[in-house]
């Protein structure tokens, strides 16, 4: 079981674009403890300054918590911030599109597929 004895954070990852832009720009937020019981773990939310609490044996059995009323996933060490897909660029593109044409021993629907994918990248960048 965690230790909660030193803890004087609860960890969120939040997604600093989920409303407006790409997803992934995670960033970790840290909610104050204010005060530790037997059976809750109180905290404030750094943006609504507000305290709330978790179920202190729900979140040290299992590490993390999901807090119902705000929506929020809760944990008691800092979360690993997932990895996001790097973008090919367009030189990458163009090389696999070059890659699947039917001269070159690539098929028809490996082609249209590859240059699809060149153009809309060329057309977003």
């Amino acid at each position: 079981m965690a230790d909660l004895a030193h803890a004087e954070f609860l960890y969120e990852l939040w997604d600093a674009n989920w409303d407006e832009g790409p997803l992934g720009n995670y960033q970790i937020l840290a909610h104050p403890i204010t005060k530790k019981t037997p059976k809750r773990i109180y905290f404030v939310f750094l943006n609504q300054r507000r305290t709330s609490f978790v179920d202190r044996q729900k979140i040290e059995a299992a590490g993390e918590v999901y807090h119902g009323y705000t929506m929020r996933r809760l944990h008691l060490t800092p979360p690993e911030i997932p990895d996001r897909e790097k973008k090919p660029s367009l030189p990458e593109l163009r090389k696999a599109m070059a890659d699947a044409h039917p001269d070159r021993g690539g098929s028809d629907e490996a082609f249209i597929a590859a240059r699809r994918r060149y153009e809309a990248a060329r057309l977003s960048a």
